[in-house]
């Protein structure tokens, strides 16, 4: 077999850039994103994908529909390749959860938010699921969104939880490429496409590349 995936995390956003948290709100791609995602889809045809699929949000839609003008594939839809529910954290800035929840922001666990290991299982699940739709040779390409696609990595390599912070984050239209040889999947490529750069994503600090900022304590 020689079934490869494409993990493709969405282009920027405004609330990429203020350090929001944006979980399952639907927040679009500002003018950098947009760029963004036509320079990695310009690189990523060059692949020759089979079949591209996307979270439901608009933000990983619009990414992977810059690839579909490309290639002249479809997209499909699927909601298992959202970004990590955020619970009360959503539309809030790092600085803001540190202050309102400071046990809580060291242990990146928002209140009324989803469960690392939930989603890591719901995403992996979705990444097998579509896999299997591919020819032997085939490339599936996923648009979604950083702690998603790095939680879901991490679940379809086996690795256990305790070592999922040695896989760092994922830039803004940066990408990993998944490899199924015959014991299974294999990290060929991680955060590609990009030279190094300061990552912003819902995704835990220790993800990207750095400590969680100790927030100041009455």
């Amino acid at each position: 077999m020689s079934r490869r995936i494409v993990c493709l995390r969405h282009g920027q956003t405004r609330w990429n850039v203020e350090n929001r948290f944006q979980g399952h709100s639907d927040i679009p791609l500002d003018e950098t994103g947009v760029a963004q995602a036509a320079r990695a889809a310009s690189l990523l045809a060059s692949l020759r994908p089979t079949l591209i699929v996307s979270s439901d949000l608009e933000r990983a839609h619009d990414t992977a529909l810059a690839l579909a003008r490309v290639t002249g594939l479809d997209v499909a839809v699927d909601k298992d390749f959202r970004e990590r529910g955020g619970g009360e954290w959503e539309g809030l800035t790092n600085a803001e959860i540190a202050e309102r929840w400071p046990r809580e922001y060291v242990a990146w666990e928002a209140p009324g938010g989803e469960d690392v290991a939930d989603v890591a299982a719901r995403v992996a699940a979705a990444m097998r699921r579509w896999a299997a739709k591919l020819d032997d040779d085939g490339l599936l390409v996923i648009a979604s969104h950083g702690a998603a696609l790095r939680l879901g990595i991490c679940e379809l390599l086996g690795l256990p939880q305790e070592h999922w912070s040695a896989i760092g984050g994922l830039g803004n239209c940066a990408w990993s490429v998944l490899h199924e040889g015959r014991r299974g999947w294999r990290l060929l490529e991680h955060n590609a496409g990009t030279l190094p750069e300061p990552i912003r994503s819902d995704d835990s600090p220790d993800a990207q590349g750095r400590q969680p900022t100790q927030p100041a304590r009455d």
